[in-house]
């Protein structure tokens, strides 16, 4: 797996690439590529790249974080600190 060198949200790229994705996720490459690829995913193809613009990615993980809560939960939701 790829190890992250970002610190926080701020020090993201505007646009994330799949390695990038990999990295901030904690996921392997293979895995990035089945995420971006995958409906609902925020991927944007420009030209043969394809990258994720990183408030994208943050309300994506907002989204599936909560309702993965709500489902573990047996419907109570959960609250993150």
């Amino acid at each position: 797996m790829n190890e992250c060198t970002y610190k926080n949200y701020d020090e993201l790229p505007l646009m994330l690439n799949v390695v990038q994705v990999a990295a901030v996720l904690g996921i392997s490459r293979a895995g990035a590529y089945e995420l971006v690829h995958s409906d609902g995913f925020p991927a944007l193809k420009i030209g043969s790249r394809i990258v994720v613009p990183k408030d994208k990615l943050r309300e994506w993980i907002d989204v599936n974080t909560a309702s993965s809560a709500v489902s573990a939960c047996g419907g109570a939701k959960m609250t993150t600190l």
